[in-house]
């Protein structure tokens, strides 16, 4: 096998988060964003000794019960992968990929399997869409990036992860851009203005909350207020809580906050999770999927068990939504959250909520861990996608508590971290799956561990 060769081959499985896997003459070949059943043509760009790496180039055959995708976008648009498959499929296939990874550091558990969104289509309440154009020099559009292009952007009017309130504001706003007259924000030449158009609503609450991003590079050639007096007038199903503009001059193409106008209403919108309510400013974090998220919480909450008079440690506890579910009947609860901003929306929360026995720390874990007089009854870990930093979980591992519920949302650094966990005394007893994300490649997963005797 020789790089650059074209060559066809048969998707025997696909593992996490997207790597579909191809026998080639006994040679193991990885060839991204296939489905398990399909015969396609790749290119080999990678050539090692035991696995080769392709580029897929061409679906021969579909897989059995392929299904045409309900998105127009789908799947130039590199925000979702498996839309051509039912969603059972889409199950069962996230639901393999989360019982091998668990099966090669874990000898003896039960796994639960994988429960579903209760909504497969619209239910994301948090968008960002980005301005760029679809081809170099192309007309302005406005949505995701295309799929393997760091540059071109297809402009999303027709996407079904959201809401109609969603395509009807992305269509409004990029119609208002065009006739501005003004250009996107290049990323190499950092020249031009419109960034991003950042999108929030709460499914339970119906409230909306609109945020352009720019850079500052105007030169008062725009006013703003009559893009916010177009989107009020247009026929939505929810309510617009809020219309605000911030400006973004950092060079990395991330959106950053050097200042927010409000050019309507207020700069935040509330949400509903299992009987409590929460308030979400523009950039704080806050589950994307709120039925779906109420699905995981449940799941976390019958896996914690008996909190009654108990001290619990949430650790990366973002806005403190799953202290505030354990907190009713709790002794106390101790958030512990790098991200400034999301400890305060946590502790505002707490009092909308009428809780007293939270707090919420903002820091390092890493470091934190380390101030705590408190020692925790037991310990509930929701980190971001890389997982615990080896050191922070030596610390936690030497609080000796009997339980632990790790919530992941990335297997691979779940069954890393399980494997030191295993290592100092603690054996992973329930795990399973919570489909926060229909189309796309990611999954949810929640693992109960106990300490051995």
């Amino acid at each position: 096998m020789k790089k650059g060769e074209i060559l066809e081959g048969m998707i025997e499985q696909v593992d996490f988060p997207n790597k579909g896997i191809i026998d080639i003459e006994g040679t193991r070949v990885i060839v991204k964003n296939g489905a398990p059943g399909q015969k396609v043509r790749f290119s080999v760009n990678k050539v090692r000794s035991n696995k080769c790496e392709g580029r897929l180039l061409e679906v021969l055959e579909k897989a059995p019960g392929e299904q045409e995708p309900r998105c127009p976008h789908f799947p130039d648009c590199g925000g979702c992968t498996y839309q051509n498959l039912p969603y059972e499929q889409q199950l069962q296939m996230k639901e393999e990929q989360i019982r091998r990874l668990l099966d090669s550091v874990c000898k003896e558990y039960e796994f639960e399997g994988i429960k579903a969104s209760p909504e497969q289509y619209g239910y994301r309440n948090k968008m960002e869409f980005s301005f760029g154009d679809e081809y170099k020099d192309g007309p302005l559009a406005l949505g995701m990036h295309k799929r393997g292009s760091f540059y071109d952007i297809i402009t999303a009017s027709s996407c079904q992860i959201v809401d109609e309130d969603f395509r009807k504001i992305l269509q409004e706003t990029l119609a208002f851009a065009g006739e501005s007259g003004l250009t996107f924000y290049h990323k190499l030449s950092h020249q031009g203005y419109f960034r991003h158009l950042l999108l929030r609503k709460g499914k339970k609450s119906g409230e909306i909350l609109v945020d352009l991003i720019t850079s500052s590079q105007s030169d008062g050639k725009i006013d703003l207020s009559r893009w916010a007096e177009r989107l009020q007038a247009l026929p939505l199903s929810g309510k617009l809580a809020g219309i605000l503009h911030t400006v973004n001059d950092s060079v990395a193409d991330v959106v950053k906050n050097d200042g927010t106008e409000i050019l309507y209403g207020q700069d935040y919108f509330y949400e509903e999770l299992l009987g409590l309510k929460f308030k979400i400013s523009p950039f704080s974090f806050f589950q994307t999927n709120s039925l779906g998220a109420e699905v995981l919480y449940e799941t976390a909450r019958s896996y914690i068990g008996d909190t009654k008079d108990k001290v619990i440690f949430d650790l990366y506890s973002g806005t403190g939504t799953i202290a505030q579910v354990l907190a009713p009947v709790a002794n106390h609860v101790t958030g512990v959250e790098i991200v400034e901003e999301a400890v305060e929306a946590a502790r505002v929360n707490a009092d909308l909520n009428g809780l007293s026995n939270c707090d919420f720390i903002a820091g390092d874990v890493l470091k934190v861990l380390d101030s705590l007089t408190e020692r925790p009854d037991l310990i509930v870990l929701d980190p971001p996608r890389d997982g615990i930093h080896p050191k922070a979980l030596e610390k936690i591992i030497r609080y000796g508590v009997d339980r632990m519920v790790y919530i992941s949302c990335k297997p691979t650094s779940l069954v890393r971290d399980l494997e030191v966990l295993q290592a100092n005394g603690y054996r992973v007893e329930r795990v399973c799956a919570v489909d926060l994300f229909p189309g796309t490649v990611h999954v949810e997963t929640v693992c109960l561990l106990s300490r051995n005797k």
